[in-house]
C-alpha cells in the first residue's frame, strides 16, 4: 500500500475548505463526481493527508481544521452535516521573512506545501517557498504571484531535487479555461478572430481581494488565453453570489468571406470546487515527483496551470 501523500497548506480559506470537504467525502462514499484522475501514480484521492495548516486570521488560528474551514468569510458550502475534528490545529501563518525558519520547522512530516492564499502578495508567497526549500518539501503555488516564473528560484528547487510547480491554477471548468478551448476551436475551424472580452464576477474573499490587488491576476489570465484581441473587463466583488462565480463571455469573429459570427456565453460555478478539483492532481503530482527526486518544473502539470515557467510575469 502507497503511504499517503502529506500535504501542508498555506491559508484557510475557501479552497481549502473545498478540498479538505471533498476528499473526506470521497473516503467516506467513494465519490467520483469531479475527479478528473481516481490515481496519481498510485495516490488515491483519499490519500491525500493535510498535516498542517497555516492561516493569518486570529480567529482561525489555534482552531481544528475542520472547524476553521467554517468559520466567516468563508462561505463554500458544506458538503456533509458534520466533519469530525482533523487533529491538525491551525498554525500562525508568515507575518515577515524573519519567520522562515518557524515555518520551515513546522512543515517537519509534510511532502508537499500547497500555497493557497490570496493572490497580489509576492513577497510572502516567496517567504513561504523559501520555507519549503530549508524543510526539504515540494511547493505548489496556485496564485499569480511570480514564483515558478522566477528562474533563480526555479533552479534552486530543481537542483535541490524539490518539485516547484506554478504559478496560478487554472480552475477545472473556469472561464480561461473555456474562453480558450472556444479561441482554440475557432482558429482550428479556420475563423478569424475579430475581438473577444470576458466579465468574472464573485462572491468570495478571493475575489474581493483580487479587486483591490488586480495586477497579477490580469497578466495571467491574458497568459492563459494567448491573444492580444482579448480584453479582460475589471473583476467584480458581489457577497450574495457566496462561493459562485458567474462569468460573461463574448467572442467576435469573421467566417467565410468575412460574414459575422458571434457567440455569447455564460458560465457559472462554484469557484473554490474549481480550485480543490485541480489541487488535488496538482498535490499527488508534487508528492510523486518529490518520491522520485524529480526537481522543479513537471511538464505533466502545465496544462493545469495559467502561468507556467517561460510565461509573461
Amino acid at each position: 500500500m502507497i503511504e499517503s501523500a502529506k500535504v501542508a497548506v498555506v491559508g484557510v480559506g475557501n479552497n481549502t475548505s473545498a478540498l479538505v470537504q471533498g476528499i473526506d467525502l470521497h473516503r467516506r462514499t467513494g465519490s467520483l463526481p469531479g475527479v478528473r484522475h481516481p490515481e496519481v501514480a498510485g495516490l488515491g484521492v483519499g490519500a491525500v493527508e493535510v498535516v498542517a495548516a497555516f492561516a493569518t486570521s486570529p480567529v482561525r488560528v489555534g482552531r481544528d481544521l475542520h472547524e476553521a474551514i467554517f468559520l466567516p468569510p468563508n462561505n463554500f458550502p458544506r458538503l456533509a452535516a458534520d466533519l469530525a475534528p482533523s487533529g491538525v490545529l491551525v498554525q500562525r501563518g508568515l507575518v515577515d521573512s524573519a519567520e522562515v525558519r518557524r515555518v520551515a520547522d513546522a512543515l517537519t512530516g509534510a511532502e508537499v506545501l500547497l500555497y493557497s492564499a490570496p493572490s497580489g502578495r509576492p513577497a510572502t508567497a516567496r517567504a513561504y517557498a523559501e520555507a519549503a526549500l530549508l524543510a526539504g518539501v515540494g511547493f505548489v503555488n496556485t496564485t499569480s504571484d511570480p514564483i515558478a516564473r522566477d528562474p533563480a528560484l526555479l533552479e534552486r528547487f530543481t537542483e535541490a531535487g524539490l518539485p516547484l510547480i506554478g504559478d496560478d491554477l487554472a480552475s477545472q471548468f473556469g472561464t480561461s479555461v473555456v474562453h480558450q478551448a472556444l479561441l482554440r476551436l475557432l482558429e482550428e475551424r479556420g475563423l478569424t478572430l475579430t475581438s473577444s472580452y470576458q466579465v468574472n464576477l464573485g462572491g468570495t474573499e478571493d475575489f474581493r481581494n483580487l479587486v483591490e490587488q488586480p495586477n497579477t491576476k490580469h497578466r495571467s489570465k491574458l497568459n492563459a488565453l494567448g491573444s492580444d484581441k482579448v480584453h479582460l473587463a475589471p473583476l467584480g466583488y458581489l457577497p450574495h453570489l457566496g462561493s459562485r462565480k458567474v462569468a460573461h463571455v463574448n467572442i467576435e469573429a469573421q467566417g467565410w468571406s468575412g460574414t459575422a459570427v458571434s457567440l455569447d456565453l455564460r458560465l457559472t460555478v462554484h469557484d473554490p470546487s474549481g480550485a480543490a478539483g485541480v489541487n488535488i492532481d496538482l498535490v499527488r503530482m508534487a508528492a510523486a515527483a518529490l518520491r522520485a527526486g524529480r526537481g522543479g518544473h513537471l511538464p505533466e502539470a502545465a496544462s493545469l496551470l495559467k502561468s507556467p515557467p517561460g510565461t509573461a510575469v
